[in-house]
């Protein structure tokens, strides 16, 4: 494997000595040794490319936890969504694919119109008028609306649901290190955010998500009166997908609404990368992270895009800035641009129904199973969780056996001391149905599941 490694000897004793470590062995000491290369890749000297590629593929055909290979009802944050050729062809692209970041107007009216596009699906989606050319993930583009409430009111204390999802929330703590954010998160009481439990006073955003990461569809008004006694925004982070059915977060009178962009057209992909979808209302136009697309005229009274408002560091007084995201995910946007100008909103309407209708069906059915129990009696749209009569992680790694990728385990989501639910988490699953679940598939995984909890 040296030999693939472009790092000498002395490259790797100044990185150890830097790090103030002795080994690279101390440096990967963290990681699991169950996750953990320990028989080397099989690679002999100097093979071609092809045959390297083989090599890996037969790697990564023995992962049995790939969604490709298994049937997926596991979201929380990550969905299996149909992505159509279309969709696939146009966003591959040379035209989208080399084009990083729009530097020069004159030469990327494509690119710049675009994403001028997408700005608008993302304000029609959030119900907001005012959307940026996109962040980096649904996360940080959390934080970045926290930092814009901080910038607003002038406060550091943000109040977050525990609705909002697990790693959402991990991100938004690990910032609050270096900005000096307080968080004071708020338990859920039967799925629902016990807002009554919280002093909110001199809080510069009240933070909820719609639905919430269980998929419990909670009722905002009580968030936004919240927000409205204390003189707070409304932070909404919302499924983008549900706004084809449900309240969008401008009805909900949310001042800035976040949500995760991976649903359209972006797979799976372990993780990423993914798209932040960012948007506010116009009083906080000024403090909008990373850019804006607008629409002009050029010398010749021909329409033209450019960008208009940027963060970047070269164009603003650092310490005056809320943010110096200075870019955007211009080829997931694109392709989440053409996946809904695709779907049209009666197509977003009919994706969204028929996620909850077989969710809904399947919900129904594992309730039938001996020992299976729901974790809340609220109403959901796409996503449930249920307690099982064993322990869930064991009962899911049995299910994708028999080639079902059944969930996630709350307790591996959600980790110790989250207070998204009443009671141990170790026998909770977090479920998930999206349209290109079949009612085939639905059966099977009932019939999965009851003999895993056996």
């Amino acid at each position: 494997m040296a030999d693939y490694l472009p790092h000498t000897k002395e490259d790797l004793d100044e990185m150890l000595e830097f790090l103030g470590m002795d080994s690279l062995e101390q440096l990967f000491a963290h990681i699991p040794a169950a996750v953990r290369l320990t028989q080397g890749l099989d690679l002999e000297p100097g093979m071609s490319e092809p045959d390297v590629a083989e090599v890996f593929a037969r790697y990564t055909s023995a992962n049995g936890a790939q969604a490709s290979h298994l049937t997926c009802f596991a979201g929380a944050g990550a969905y299996d969504h149909e992505v159509p050729a279309v969709v696939k062809m146009l966003s591959s692209r040379s035209e989208f694919v080399t084009a990083y970041t729009p530097y020069q107007p004159e030469v990327a009216q494509g690119v710049l119109q675009a994403i001028f596009e997408y700005q608008t699906l993302v304000s029609r989606l959030s119900g907001l008028p005012i959307a940026n050319a996109s962040l980096y993930d649904a996360a940080t583009a959390l934080v970045e609306a926290l930092n814009m409430a901080s910038g607003a009111t002038g406060r550091e204390k943000m109040v977050i649901s525990a609705g909002v999802h697990p790693h959402w929330r991990e991100v938004v703590r690990t910032f609050a290190q270096g900005t000096g954010h307080e968080i004071v998160e708020v338990p859920l009481k039967d799925g629902v955010t016990d807002w009554a439990s919280v002093d909110a006073s001199g809080a510069a955003a009240i933070v909820a998500a719609y639905p919430n990461y269980l998929g419990v569809m909670e009722d905002m008004s009580a968030a936004k009166q919240l927000s409205l006694d204390n003189d707070a925004l409304l932070v909404l982070g919302a499924d983008p997908v549900a706004a084809g059915v449900l309240k969008t977060a401008g009805q909900w009178g949310a001042d800035v609404f976040v949500g995760e962009g991976q649903p359209f057209g972006t797979p799976l992909a372990f993780g990423g990368p993914y798209l932040g979808l960012f948007a506010c209302t116009i009083e906080q136009i000024r403090r909008l992270p990373g850019r804006i697309v607008g629409e002009t005229v050029d010398s010749n009274d021909r329409r033209a895009f450019v960008t208009t408002l940027r963060a970047r560091e070269q164009d603003i007084r650092r310490e005056k800035a809320t943010s110096n995201v200075c870019t955007n995910q211009t080829l997931m946007a694109v392709t989440a641009a053409i996946q809904l100008g695709w779907l049209g909103t009666y197509g977003l309407r009919e994706v969204a129904t028929r996620c909850a209708q077989g969710a809904h069906f399947l919900f129904d059915e594992a309730l039938k199973i001996e020992g299976v129990t729901a974790v809340s009696s609220q109403p959901f749209f796409r996503e449930f969780a249920l307690r099982l009569p064993k322990n869930a992680s064991e009962v899911l790694r049995q299910m994708a056996g028999d080639g079902v990728l059944g969930g996630l385990a709350l307790s591996a989501l959600a980790g110790d001391g989250d207070r998204s639910i009443e009671g141990s988490l170790e026998n909770v699953v977090l479920v998930t149905v999206t349209e290109r679940r079949t009612r085939e598939q639905i059966d099977r995984y009932v019939d999965v599941l009851r003999r895993a909890v056996r």
